[in-house]
């Protein structure tokens, strides 16, 4: 089975250290973002298309072609947006359904185990802030009705993360723009839980975003050992 990851956005938010420094190669408890995110998939997983743009040499360096024992195949992103930077990894998608994840996720394996055992599945998590995600309103059987990307009035809390298991069909898909001229993702998925059932799989351990350097820190701070002074 492959999967995509999309690791090809700037991260803006979380400068002056990705002005050097891509976001998927951000050190999290001394292991980068994409450590964490490969090492706990499924032995399934045998291959990883990775997008990639800004300071992409970097990540080319730094996963080779065999990145924790799965062949890594590369595609260029779009600085139109992520729907078109996950385009561009379309020709490389063989498989049926296919597992993706955003380059900055921190994902729990049991969470990826639960979005697997279905066809197609999305995982969600209630957020605090769900103007600043794409939204989830779902249907009485738990599946996606629609997603609203970054809405101004969210109609509910619960916001689509970045693990997803998607049929290869959605390549066939036209990205959406988003009002503030970005064509998210979100707007593929979007239209593909319209025609078809997506599951919503809630997560049993959400951290929470990792877009600023607060979010580093806070991640950081779970790591580090307990002081000397506590013991």
């Amino acid at each position: 089975m492959q999967a995509v990851i999309l690791a090809a956005g700037e991260g803006t938010r979380m400068r002056p250290l990705t002005l050097t420094t891509p976001k998927p190669l951000v050190s999290i408890g001394g292991r980068t973002l994409l450590d964490h995110i490969v090492s706990v998939f499924p032995d399934e997983i045998g291959e990883i298309i990775l997008v990639v743009r800004y300071l992409a040499d970097q990540i080319k360096a730094y996963c080779g072609t065999d990145f924790h024992g799965r062949k890594v195949t590369y595609a260029e992103g779009s600085a139109l947006g992520s729907a078109y930077s996950f385009l561009a990894a379309a020709p490389f998608i063989r498989d049926e359904r296919f597992l993706f994840a955003n380059g900055d996720e921190f994902p729990d394996p049991e969470d990826i185990k639960a979005c697997l055992r279905q066809r197609a599945s999305v995982l969600c998590w209630e957020a605090p802030d769900p103007e600043n995600h794409g939204v989830a309103t779902l249907n009485p059987d738990g599946t996606i009705a629609y997603i609203t990307e970054k809405p101004k009035r969210p109609e509910g809390n619960l916001i689509t993360n970045g693990i997803m298991v998607l049929p290869r069909s959605i390549c066939g898909l036209e990205p959406r723009r988003n009002a503030n001229g970005e064509y998210f993702f979100t707007s593929l998925v979007d239209q593909l839980a319209r025609r078809e059932p997506v599951m919503a799989v809630r997560s049993r351990r959400a951290i929470g975003g990792i877009s600023t350097m607060n979010d580093v820190e806070r991640l950081n701070g779970q790591f580090r050992p307990p002081s000397i002074l506590s013991l």
